[in-house]
């Protein structure tokens, strides 16, 4: 699978199925990560990828109502940075972009590697640095969810999720979001 491809493929699934998570696929997820571009290559992100079952049943705890169906995952990477790890260039900070950027390689290698990699935002951050062990100055910035992709819709989604599950959903045209020279407000 190229790259192209992988991207062409990524799709933020919420039907899984189990999967063994094995230290090559850890590290094939972290070495992807590791490569990325980052500001002056100061390599912000910060990584918990949980496999353990009892941990994860304690991450269960963290998650919002509607993402209960993230409870049937394999493993649930914690995706977090703060500021000083990354530079502030008049007065933009880019520890968040570079994490994003190594956070997106990491889930295009899950999806060449055959497995979903969701990233999520509702759960609850304090209850994640108390899990696992995550400084409060660091922000979680996402949880990515982690398993393979299940033959049938998951029992654990709602209606809607499983409307979405079906097809992938609609995306913006690209003229609604690439500009050239300048940038112009959409017509409506």
């Amino acid at each position: 699978m190229d790259v192209r491809e992988a991207i062409e493929a990524r799709r933020a699934y919420r039907s899984l199925a189990p999967v063994e998570i094995t230290d090559e696929i850890v590290e094939e997820l972290a070495e992807a990560a590791r490569l990325s571009a980052s500001c002056f290559n100061n390599q912000p992100w910060r990584y918990v990828f949980v496999r353990d079952r009892e941990v994860l049943v304690r991450m269960h705890e963290a998650l919002s109502e509607g993402n209960v169906w993230a409870t049937a995952a394999s493993m649930i990477v914690a995706v977090a940075s703060r500021p000083d790890l990354d530079c502030r260039i008049k007065g933009r900070d880019y520890y968040l972009f570079s994490t994003g950027l190594a956070t997106a390689h990491l889930i295009l290698r899950a999806t060449e590697l055959g497995l979903v990699a969701h990233p999520i935002a509702g759960y609850s951050p304090k209850k994640v640095r108390e899990v696992l062990g995550i400084p409060e100055d660091m922000t979680v910035i996402t949880l990515v969810i982690v398993g393979k992709h299940a033959d049938e819709i998951g029992p654990l989604l709602s209606e809607e999720q499983a409307k979405v599950e079906c097809s992938r959903p609609e995306r913006l045209e690209i003229g609604e979001f690439a500009h050239m020279n300048r940038y112009e407000e959409p017509n409506g």
